[in-house]
């Protein structure tokens, strides 16, 4: 086998893990997916916490109806509403809600130390973890923000 197939198949299980690892902590505190949180983290960087479906979806390197689907349960739940677009009624935006921003700061507390126990084990500095995020950057990983 070729090293980039081997490097590709490790980043693949290795991302896997994390979306297990991040799964099981956010679903059993807060009742989400990681999908869930990053949508709903993704809102929150948005200018007034919405953004039009199709630009969410974009950023999200998703469907447009892949984020519908992903949408609906946190609309049902209170933590995102719909909204019109008020000359277009062509257009909608999901808006992050009051309860969205203040679970989503919850979400986010785990988050944070879920990401800090997998780098906590030995051999991981802060050196370290930059390296691979510059190099999940290169191969097109860009953050959230």
């Amino acid at each position: 086998m070729s090293e980039p197939l081997d490097a590709a198949l490790r980043l693949m299980r290795a991302q896997a893990a994390l979306v297990r690892r991040f799964d099981a902590r956010l679903s059993g505190l807060h009742g989400v997916s990681l999908a869930d949180f990053t949508l709903l983290l993704r809102l929150s960087r948005a200018p007034g916490g919405r953004m039009r479906r199709v630009d969410l979806a974009e950023a999200l390197g998703l469907t447009a109806s892949g984020v519908t689907r992903g949408l609906a349960p946190l609309e049902r739940i209170g933590l995102v509403s719909r909204e019109p677009d008020a000359r277009d009624a062509r257009v909608a935006y999901a808006s992050l809600t009051g309860t969205g921003r203040e679970r989503l700061r919850e979400m986010l507390a785990t988050a944070e130390e879920t990401a800090a126990d997998l780098f906590a084990a030995p051999g991981w500095n802060t050196q370290d973890i930059a390296l691979l995020a510059g190099l999940l950057s290169r191969l097109g990983g860009t953050g959230l923000l």
